[in-house]
């Protein structure tokens, strides 16, 4: 559900717009989970104006774009007129000019003016356009450098090149690195004579038509490139400190009692925490590197149990006190890529506990994952997927039915646990009944009052319960009995509330309110991204949506009073997402230090993992973050951490911020 995404994403979210195409039509694929989703077409008007299309079918979401342009001198875009809608539908018109040393910028997101006196890349909100222009003009520019607008610096740096072949077709493409548009640079394949060839990545891509079948040989090759920069930072970004470790005077919050214990001292011994107590009573051995945390509150490593996981996730979880998540649907080979460096220490990132993704096929299913039609493919998948040390099947909305009972019997003979969106037409109700441990979302909460006619494989899913959930009754007689019927079955709920957040209430032009704490510390662009807005709302119904999403947290509070198990998990941007998840706990009605706990050893509980991690316990695992300020009174405090250990491992917050172009969060006042 994340809305900020890199350069590239922009071509694989968009279905087309019908326009005159020249006989010199350049076509490029869509691809999504190895399907053919959409095309993107390109072609030049006689008068040299440039026009393109972009379709996309991303289970039933994707905007429809078309961008026309004029270059100007350096190649570089001088006007440009994109329209059409958004991924989530909404009504794109958005225009750029430079005229008389000015650029002038209006969309509904935004309205901008500036002075330019030479060559300035304008970086859209919604582009259909070829990514080679951009490159084509910074190839051109002094130091393969521009000025970007509205703010920030575009770059270019070469990363290598690969011979590719299809059907007998050869060709060497070169990969480039394009930076200044989000957090990291993004890699792009270009054709050796200078044409846009590819964006890619581990679900997919956009490529030149008939090349499709390269994107896995391009993913290889550029996550070896991007793997040794991170390998690098990670040399760079993590602070040395011998086998002996100790914090003195610092406040610990004690997750099994749920209490902060003021003036304690902890011992990390080879990774391991080896004694915890009051000053006086624990020694620190000498030889040991001491830190100072006199006013500060020492927790527990933070769990993130929803999350879908690249390179520059892992830095951003520990930057944000995260040091166990869930990833909760990948590439396989991927994900157990990235999980064995960032356990290694050669990349930044959490230890990992992940959930294998089973999906029916269909013209909604999943862009990752198995496909099963049969028992025999379901169980050969749960079995395949434990074989490779997955400790959760991940169900997906347009898995048959009838399927979902022989994967359960599977899963738990194989000490595995089921969790999953609820297939259609299903209601929550009834995959409870069929062995179901968890739900994610708490869409699937409220689709449960709503009937079961929605066809929640599509933006229905998203659309009904903004529209319909505020008229859901929490104390009525039938939700009470629902919420009974979690508690009593013990089947957990994954809310993700802070992605529903930005979706129901986000209105464009306004800063999405599920980032708005942070959003000035972003890279520019990344900043503007949050401008987008959520899903359609239509006339008069800003409040009803509003008051859906009310109802949504409201509903979590009632699960948590009721002694409902509760993880929280965020299906967003990594380690911020989060905080934002834990505070709507709180505005729930949930008090501080119970959030702190679902977010420690109450996630490790859940996943079976309390013997190693979840709590500050002398033979644990020593993942602990050193706050500014007491979360178990204003849990906005896991804002501010000062110091992240992730076992023998050390990192400072503001320096891996910095890494990614975010400015350190500020002190407590």
């Amino acid at each position: 559900m994340n809305r900020i995404l890199p350069l590239g994403a922009l071509l694989a979210c968009a279905p087309a717009v019908a326009a005159a195409q020249a006989p010199d039509t350049t076509r490029w694929v869509i691809m999504l989970g190895g399907r053919h989703a959409g095309d993107v077409k390109g072609w030049a008007m006689p008068d040299g104006e440039l026009r393109y299309t972009s379709a996309v079918n991303d289970r039933g979401r994707g905007s429809e774009l078309e961008t026309r342009l004029r270059l100007g001198p350096g190649g570089v875009p001088v006007w440009m007129h994109t329209t059409g809608v958004d991924y989530y539908k909404n009504p794109v018109d958005e225009r750029f000019e430079v005229a008389n040393g000015r650029a002038r910028w209006h969309s509904d997101t935004e309205d901008g003016e500036q002075a330019v006196s030479g060559p300035a890349l304008f970086s859209p909100m919604y582009d259909a356009s070829d990514t080679g222009i951009l490159v084509r003009a910074l190839l051109a520019a002094p130091g393969r450098s521009l000025p970007l607008l509205p703010g920030g610096r575009a770059t270019l740096e070469p990363a290598g090149e690969l011979p590719v072949s299809v059907g007998g077709r050869q060709r060497t493409v070169r990969l480039w690195m394009l930076g200044g548009f989000g957090f990291e640079p993004s890699p792009l394949w270009m054709t050796a004579d200078g044409r846009f060839f590819a964006v890619a990545g581990a679900w997919g891509g956009t490529v030149e038509a008939g090349w499709d079948a390269v994107l896995p040989e391009l993913v290889r090759a550029q996550d070896a490139a991007q793997a040794l920069s991170y390998r690098a930072m990670a040399d760079t970004l993590r602070t040395a400190v011998g086998p002996l470790f100790a914090i003195r005077d610092v406040d610990v919050y004690d997750a099994e009692a749920r209490v902060v214990r003021p003036g304690w001292t902890v011992v990390v011994e080879n990774g391991r925490i080896a004694r915890v107590g009051p000053g006086a009573q624990v020694a620190i051995p000498a030889g040991a590197t001491v830190r100072d945390g006199t006013g500060k509150t020492l927790i527990p490593g933070l769990w993130d149990m929803h999350t879908h996981n690249g390179l520059l996730d892992g830095l951003l979880h520990l930057a944000g006190g995260v040091t166990s998540v869930r990833d909760m649907g990948n590439e396989t080979t991927a994900l157990l890529a990235l999980k064995r460096h960032w356990d290694g220490g050669e990349q930044i990132g959490p230890r990992v506990v992940w959930a294998g993704f089973i999906d029916g096929p269909g013209p909604f299913t999943a862009p990752t994952g198995a496909k099963v039609s049969t028992p025999t493919e379901a169980v050969a998948a749960v079995e395949a997927y434990r074989r490779l040390g997955a400790e959760q099947i991940k169900v997906y909305s347009s898995l048959d039915t009838l399927l979902l009972p022989v994967i359960v019997e599977r899963a738990h003979a194989l000490g595995m646990r089921v969790s999953g969106h609820i297939p259609w037409p299903l209601t929550a109700e009834r995959a409870v009944a069929m062995g179901i441990d968890e739900i994610q979302h708490g869409n699937f909460l409220l689709l449960n009052f709503l009937g079961d006619s929605i066809d929640t494989r599509t933006p229905a899913r998203f659309a009904k319960p903004a529209q319909m959930g505020a008229g859901v009754d929490v104390g009525s007689p039938r939700v009470q009995a629902f919420i009974r019927l979690l508690r009593d079955r013990r089947v957990t709920v994954d809310p993700t509330l802070s992605a529903f957040e930005g979706m129901f209430t986000g209105r464009k032009g306004e800063v999405s309110p599920d980032f708005a704490a942070v959003a000035e510390r972003l890279p520019p662009n990344v900043r503007r991204g949050l401008l987008t807005g959520g899903i359609p709302v239509p006339e008069g119904m800003d409040a009803r949506y509003r008051a859906s999403f009310a109802r949504m947290v409201q509903l979590v509070g009632a699960l948590h009073r009721a002694d409902v198990p509760i993880v929280p998990g965020t299906d967003a941007l990594a380690g911020f997402a989060l905080h934002r998840e834990l505070e709507l706990y709180v505005q729930a009605g949930i008090p501080p230090a119970d959030v702190l706990y679902l977010a420690t050893l109450g996630a490790a509980r859940v996943m079976h993992h309390e013997a190693e991690l979840g709590s500050i316990t002398p033979g644990k695992h020593a993942d602990m973050v050193l706050l500014d300020g007491d979360p178990t009174r204003d849990i906005s405090a896991v804002r501010r951490p000062v110091l992240v250990i992730r076992g023998g491992a050390l990192y400072e917050p503001d320096r891996l911020y910095r890494a990614v172009g975010v400015a350190p969060a500020a002190a407590r006042r």
